[in-house]
């Protein structure tokens, strides 16, 4: 099994908040990235989010016919360790197939798939997760987030590439998201370096393509993680 390339993708403000206080999504990026974000999702095989996303947001996931001719929908994947999402969320809607992935017992869901990746009610096992893609022929995964969702795939070595489109525009707030949630690094040599490869105008804005620059561990541990 040959791991799959992993893509974060997100848009920020110039203070590095990805939505308003309220945590509503609110739109940064430009038409210009807009187009971007729509071709990297038909490029993909899957595209991962956290429960929170799909509580708060309600997206469907798809690539828009507006951005793209005749697009390829990839696999919609949701982590939601204690199974919290609804029945009505545009995700479990026709228009491309949709991987839940829990760690609490199964229940079904019309026409979608149910998997277990990690101890039972406790977190989603990334790595198991990744693995368990790379079996079935997935090869671009690109994960939208949220913020803790995005913490975990970098805290994990799992990130192979961060895209981020930096709007011209401050939103403030200390409740407001920011790209990477959680608890963060606990001290200065836990914090993650990343390397930049590229810088581009797109309008107003600028993307900025990083890789992460890979630690050399001593026992290769990780902290505790957090519930998905």
């Amino acid at each position: 099994m040959s791991k799959p390339w992993v893509t974060i993708n997100c848009a920020m403000s110039l203070d590095g908040k990805i939505a308003l206080p309220s945590r509503r999504q609110t739109r940064i990026s430009c038409e210009e990235d807009l187009k971007r974000v729509h071709k990297l999702r038909n490029d993909s095989d899957a595209i991962v989010v956290g429960i929170g996303t799909v509580l708060m947001d309600d997206p469907k996931l798809l690539v828009k016919e507006k951005y793209i001719s005749s697009p390829s929908q990839p696999l919609r994947i949701i982590l939601d360790s204690n199974l919290r999402i609804p029945r009505n969320a545009q995700v479990l809607k026709p228009g491309a197939p949709t991987l839940i992935v829990t760690t609490c017992k199964e229940d079904r869901y019309e026409h979608i798939t149910i998997i277990r990746c990690g101890p039972p009610n406790k977190r989603v096992n990334l790595h198991q997760l990744i693995e368990y893609l790379g079996d079935r022929g997935i090869k671009k995964i690109m994960v939208e987030g949220g913020e803790t969702v995005i913490w975990e795939f970098l805290r994990n070595n799992l990130v192979d590439e961060l895209l981020v489109f930096i709007a011209p525009m401050i939103i403030g707030g200390v409740t407001s998201p920011t790209l990477a949630g959680d608890t963060g690094a606990a001290t200065l040599e836990s914090v993650i370096h990343m390397r930049i490869q590229r810088i581009e105008k797109l309008e107003d804005g600028l993307l900025i393509q990083c890789k992460p620059q890979r630690k050399n561990s001593v026992n290769g541990s990780l902290p505790a993680q957090k519930n998905l």
